[in-house]
C-alpha cells in the first residue's frame, strides 16, 4: 500500500517508516504536523492508500491530527485513515467513529508495539473496513447512556459486540472467541433484534448497533 505517516516523534515515525518499507508498502511521505499531512495528501502527484495520522500535533498538541484526518475523509472518502493516540480520546474517537466506519481506525500508541497487531489494522483499513483498539471500544461502551439496551443482551451477545465494534467480520469473530461462524450470525441477528434494527434498510446494521451504545 502507499502509506503517508505523520507523527511528530521522530523516533516513532522512523520506527514506522522502517517497519512499514520491511513489510513492503511505500511510505509516500512522514510529517511532523498537521498542515504537512494535508499538503502531502491534497497537492502529492498520487493519493495514498492510507493515512496514519497522531491525534495530537503541534502547534497546540490538542486535536491537530484528528481534524486533519477528519478533513481528508470529508474530502477524500476513498483514503483510508488509522489514527493513533496516546491515550483513549472519548470525544475524538466517538467523533470519528460515528462518521463512517469504511476504511477509518482507531488505535492507542501502544498497540503499535504489538506489530502484528498494528500491521492487521493498517491492512483491514486499507481494504476499507474498521479497526478499533479494544480498550477504545471498553471506554466509549462504559460511557454510554443506553444502559437500558445493554442490559438486554447476553454476555456472549455483548462480547459479539465488541468484537463488531473492533470491526471484525464474522469469520474473524468466530476464530477470537472459538465458536462457529454460524453461532456468531445467531449472535448477531439477537443483537439486531433486541436493539429493533431488523428490519433496517439502507444503512449497515453493524454500524447502527455500535452507534446505539456510543450515544449517538
Amino acid at each position: 500500500m502507499r502509506v503517508i505517516l505523520a507523527e511528530d516523534s521522530t523516533l516513532l515515525r522512523e520506527g514506522l517508516i522502517r517497519l512499514l518499507a520491511e513489510e513492503g508498502h511505500e511510505v509516500a511521505a512522514a510529517v511532523g504536523d498537521a498542515e504537512a499531512l494535508q499538503a502531502a495528501v491534497f497537492d502529492g502527484a498520487a493519493p495514498p492508500d492510507v493515512v496514519v495520522v497522531d491525534v495530537r500535533m503541534p502547534p497546540t498538541h490538542t486535536d491537530e491530527g484528528l481534524r486533519a484526518a477528519l478533513e481528508i475523509r470529508r474530502r477524500r472518502p476513498g483514503i483510508g485513515v488509522l489514527v493513533l493516540s496516546q491515550y483513549v480520546e472519548k470525544r475524538y474517537a466517538t467523533e470519528l467513529i460515528t462518521a463512517d466506519t469504511t476504511g477509518v481506525g482507531y488505535l492507542l500508541k501502544d498497540r503499535v508495539a504489538q506489530v502484528d497487531e498494528f500491521l492487521d489494522a493498517l491492512d483491514r483499513v486499507g481494504a476499507g473496513g474498521a479497526a478499533f483498539d479494544p480498550e477504545v471500544v471498553r471506554q466509549l461502551l462504559m460511557r454510554s447512556s443506553h444502559a437500558d439496551l445493554l442490559s438486554r443482551l447476553t454476555p456472549r451477545e455483548r462480547d459479539v459486540l465488541g468484537h463488531m465494534a473492533q470491526g471484525r467480520t464474522n469469520a474473524a469473530i468466530a476464530g477470537q472467541l472459538h465458536i462457529s461462524q454460524s453461532a456468531v450470525e445467531k449472535h448477531v441477528n439477537a443483537i439486531f433484534d433486541k436493539l429493533d434494527l431488523s428490519h433496517v434498510t439502507g444503512y449497515s446494521r453493524r454500524v447502527l448497533a455500535v452507534l446505539r451504545y456510543l450515544g449517538s
